[in-house]
């Protein structure tokens, strides 16, 4: 017969109520009663009823994780893996069931809020890989659910967790002013994305501290896959650059093949720089010198911010936690200039 709560207070040689609150993380128990009560939960194998548990505490402790991209593109993109390994890792840490949810368009999003989100089984979301029009956010403000956000959200009042993505961007296009380039074009990300934007203006300033043209026949605006790196490095390539910074290593990828079809050779006769440090930017030919950006940690830190938020409850009107995490240069073959700028990673 499986255990209840009330074999589990007497294993421990405490009340009932005890073993509640000690199960509910509950503040008001000493720490010596704590750990033994979860030492015989733990010898018991005790599993609270969920249900029941959800009635006392208001929360399911289960969070969702809602990337509004194609599945083809989450499971093509290394970028997503490390940023769910974060996520789930720290959910787990914490005794919290992750559920992923995935759309393909506003038809899909709506339909995926009215049956997973709006069914009130979930105590928190972590929104990530949005464009600044999806609907999903106007939906969690406007139902007062708690969120987070991976990536700079325009309004201040979003807790939101993001990587310094203008400093990486300038700090890889200054890396390429230093070695000599003058003529630099950009391969961007999404515009409507933060990441994107912040990107494209990390090269805007680096190239204006130099006092270097930037003109539109330097710039191509890509979608973060492979193709648009193709793509873009093609229409580039029309513009006689010296080197491309690249918003993404996926569509930098792109680029090199470009690139090597085009008969040019990376980086004698172009350089190129990516921004993520995904595994694949260590293992092409040449290998490619990009601006890490801490993709697991990202998840982590988003996950913890939304966990503290379930657990304070800040009041209406609150302020929001903006949590911006530092970028590295990571110097390879691919600009020309690999272990020859003191303090860059090899």
């Amino acid at each position: 017969m499986p255990l209840t709560l009330e074999g589990i207070a007497k294993l421990a040689g405490v009340s009932r109520s005890t073993v509640s609150r000690v199960i509910n993380d509950h503040p008001s128990v000493r720490a010596e009663v704590r750990g033994h009560v979860q030492q015989i939960i733990r010898e018991t194998n005790y599993q609270p009823h969920a249900a029941a548990r959800s009635l006392v505490t208001h929360r399911t402790h289960i969070i969702s994780v809602i990337i509004p991209e194609s599945v083809t593109k989450l499971f093509t993109d290394p970028f997503f893996p490390l940023l769910l390994y974060g996520i789930t890792a720290t959910s787990n840490a914490h005794h919290y069931d992750l559920m992923l949810s995935l759309f393909n368009g506003p038809g899909e999003e709506g339909e995926t809020y009215r049956r997973i989100i709006g069914s009130g089984n979930l105590d928190g979301v972590i929104v990530a890989s949005a464009h600044l029009t999806d609907a999903v956010f106007l939906r969690l403000l406007q139902d007062k659910i708690p969120f987070v956000v991976v990536g700079r959200y325009p309004d201040e009042s979003v807790n939101c967790v993001d990587v310094d993505n203008i400093g990486g961007a300038r700090m890889a296009v200054e890396h390429l002013i230093g070695l000599g380039h003058t003529r630099i074009a950009t391969l961007t990300g999404p515009l409507t994305m933060t990441h994107g934007a912040d990107r494209l203006s990390g090269y805007r300033l680096a190239m204006a501290a130099h006092q270097l043209p930037v003109t539109d026949d330097l710039i191509f605006h890509g979608d973060y896959t492979e193709s648009s790196g193709m793509t873009g490095a093609k229409q580039l390539l029309a513009a006689s650059p010296t080197a491309i910074f690249v918003a993404s290593d996926v569509m930098a990828i792109g680029a090199l093949k470009t690139l090597r079809e085009a008969g040019l050779r990376i980086p004698q006769d172009i350089a190129l720089v990516g921004f993520d440090d995904v595994s694949i930017a260590a293992a092409v030919e040449p290998a490619l010198t990009t601006v890490r950006q801490p993709i697991i940690r990202l998840g982590a830190t988003a996950t913890e911010l939304l966990l503290s938020l379930l657990a304070s409850r800040p009041a209406a009107g609150a302020a929001a936690q903006r949590i911006i995490l530092p970028t590295e240069l990571v110097v390879r073959q691919s600009c020309g200039a690999a272990g020859m700028i003191p303090g860059t990673s090899l």
